[in-house]
């Protein structure tokens, strides 16, 4: 996940979902991911939306690194322009799930990410270079509504 969803915990538009995609993981039925590029961005955030980060942490969830091959994977999206430099960082959480082989990144970040036509952008360059499609969701389309369960 992307540190969007971490602060939608406390966000009266997005709470509903992260927490009930919180309680999954703590539930043990998904299980987290989360990224260096993460943490450094929840350094920032408020101190709520940091202790979750570090409950999920303490739950065991996998810290990805940035590693050579997400930067060169982030390079070749940086090479097409997906996105400005601006937003390097977006990038960056897609090319580590990507390596990663991640089930699914999910953002509440529509802007950048949770975007049909960047999501395509994204995986032309993955499956392109080798890489397996990366599905990429909003938490609210990852864990269904209650009266659903």
């Amino acid at each position: 996940m992307d540190t969007s969803v971490l602060g939608g915990c406390f966000d009266p538009e997005f709470a509903e979902w992260s927490n009930r995609l919180v309680q999954r993981f703590r539930e043990g039925e998904f299980a987290p991911l989360l990224s260096a590029v993460t943490a450094a961005e929840v350094e920032q955030a408020p101190e709520a939306v940091r202790q979750v980060h570090d409950e999920l942490v303490r739950m065991g969830s996998e810290v990805l690194l940035a590693s050579g091959e997400a930067m060169e994977l982030l390079a070749a999206y940086e090479d097409r322009r997906i996105l400005g430099p601006k937003f390097r960082n977006d990038m960056l959480h897609i090319a580590v799930a990507t390596v990663a082989e991640a089930d699914v990144l999910v953002s509440w970040n529509f802007r950048h990410i949770v975007r049909l036509d960047r999501i395509r952008l994204f995986n032309s360059v993955n499956l392109e270079l080798g890489y397996k499609p990366l599905a990429i969701y909003s938490p609210r389309e990852v864990v269904p509504h209650e009266t659903d369960d």
